[in-house]
């Protein structure tokens, strides 16, 4: 006989969290706390500091997007929110120019969400704003488990159809790219998947990230309609460890993975890549479903065998002085 637990949420969260500034905001800049929040909003968020002034206020969090160095800030609200705290997530997203705002709370008001969607709705692109609710979880007696539930989030399909029309800026051939990106995330949730996956940007239609839970770098999935080709690759943010992969390492890659692997020094750019190709016809869209098989198939592969083969590098590199 299968004997199951029985789920139940904790309403308390100071249970846990005392005080937002000296318990929950140091909890969360944690490196697998912001990664937790990383995977639900589909932004890889690298911290900068706590307690980050502007002016004579102070925001929880200060942070920004690894790929770009977008600022991002995070208030955190262990009570259901109110209009001091919009006011100055607002206030703080100005004085940083911040284009990611995380407004982390216990409860939302519903005027507060209809504020936050209205935000999105009615700013440009750069501009994102998340509502997100904190919650707590436990099965029987187990330890609490932490959730971070999206409650307003940045409507980027819409945003992106928008700018395109009123200012050109975004062509057809990118929303095309962007409805691609969003059939592969599709694709790859209906066949299950271990990928974490997050929104594709409207600023950058051409390239999808992956975050795979290190700090050394991210899957990109690039698309360079010129040469049609179709791209899934580690990203190194240092090269340290591309160096013994290319050289040292180089048989044991090629054991490793079951396609070519392509390296790309980025001789201009700090970091370098590894991975695999193909060609592809964007507006073939018959073909699309097999474009995503093979994508998910090799994301997938480098999800699994990169942080062993990073490991091994690591071992080669060497220890300075």
């Amino acid at each position: 006989m299968i004997t199951l637990g029985t789920l139940k949420r904790i309403d308390d969260l100071r249970k846990v969290w005392k005080l937002e500034d000296k318990d929950f905001s140091q909890w969360l800049s944690q490196k697998e706390n912001l990664e937790l929040l990383s995977q639900e909003i589909g932004i890889n968020l690298s911290l900068q500091e706590t307690e980050a002034r502007t002016g004579n206020f102070y925001v929880d969090i200060l942070a920004h997007e690894e790929e770009t160095g977008k600022k991002v800030i995070i208030e955190n609200q262990l009570e259901r929110t109110n209009h001091d705290h919009l006011g100055k997530i607002i206030t703080y997203a100005s004085g940083y120019e911040a284009e990611y705002i995380i407004w982390i709370v216990k409860d939302f008001r519903d005027e507060h969400k209809q504020a936050l969607d209205w935000l999105n709705e009615n700013t440009n692109e750069k501009i994102n704003f998340f509502g997100i609710k904190m919650e707590l979880w436990q099965i029987d007696n187990s330890s609490y488990a932490p959730k971070f539930h999206v409650v307003s989030q940045p409507n980027q399909w819409s945003k992106a159809i928008r700018k395109g029309q009123s200012s050109n800026t975004i062509s057809e051939t990118g929303l095309k790219q962007l409805r691609f990106t969003e059939d592969f995330i599709t694709h790859c949730k209906e066949n299950g998947t271990s990928l974490q996956l997050g929104r594709p940007q409207p600023s950058a239609p051409a390239y999808y990230n992956i975050g795979i839970g290190t700090s050394e770098g991210s899957i990109a999935v690039k698309f360079n309609l010129y040469s049609k080709i179709v791209k899934v690759e580690f990203y190194f943010k240092s090269k340290d460890t591309y160096w013994p992969l290319k050289n040292e390492l180089k048989e044991e890659v090629v054991k490793t993975f079951t396609s070519k692997v392509i390296y790309d020094d980025l001789e201009k750019y700090k970091g370098a890549t590894m991975g695999f190709h193909r060609q592809f016809q964007i507006d073939d869209e018959k073909k699309w479903p097999g474009y995503f098989s093979w994508m998910k198939e090799h994301a997938e592969e480098l999800q699994n065998k990169i942080p062993g083969l990073l490991a091994k590098a690591k071992e080669l590199v060497p220890v300075e002085d």
